[in-house]
């Protein structure tokens, strides 16, 4: 039992009285799929250090790049930011493989970048949303951290089958 209630509070500890509110709970996701080192690997580390030519590899099954694994979560978080934001979202024909792009030698660098500042507006959204608007939107935003959670692993399962891996970051 004492394990379960650590794991419901995670990040929090229960002899200070904090108690978590939805915000917290949805920055804390937000931030450990992006660039804070918790039960896992968040994905600034995950695609550090690689270059375009890595970053672009593709196994003979036909399976996406890192490349294209980055791109894709760039795409889904730029198009739910937008509409949480009230904004209209880029143009979508529905497809999803439209949204798994290679880069080249000249984008990688812009393209990590882009990752990084994606993730960091959702960040600085939620902060500065008010209780109803993450009412609205806490299943969408808690899907987003999942989602970029499980493209991230493929990341790490790409490099560590390469040995683009060090071990030191996480995920032995």
């Amino acid at each position: 039992m004492a394990f379960l209630s650590m794991t419901i509070s995670a990040g929090y500890t229960q002899s200070n009285n904090t108690v978590p509110t939805l915000k917290s709970i949805l920055l804390e996701q937000l931030r450990t799929t992006h660039n804070v080192k918790d039960w896992f690997v968040p994905a600034n580390i995950a695609v550090e250090g690689l270059t375009a030519e890595q970053a672009n590899w593709k196994d003979s099954s036909g399976n996406h790049s890192i490349a294209q694994l980055v791109t894709h979560i760039i795409f889904w978080n730029q198009q739910s930011l937008a509409k949480f934001k009230g904004e209209k979202a880029a143009a979508f024909n529905g497809d999803n493989k439209e949204t798994f792009s290679p880069v080249d030698k000249n984008t990688w660098d812009a393209t990590v970048k882009k990752l990084d500042d994606v993730l960091t507006e959702w960040e600085k959204v939620v902060e500065a949303a008010d209780e109803t608007k993450l009412k609205e939107w806490y299943s969408t935003i808690a899907h987003i951290g999942t989602h970029n959670a499980y493209h991230t692993g493929q990341i790490i399962y790409i490099r560590k089958m390469k040995g683009w891996w060090d071990e030191d970051k996480g995920v032995k």
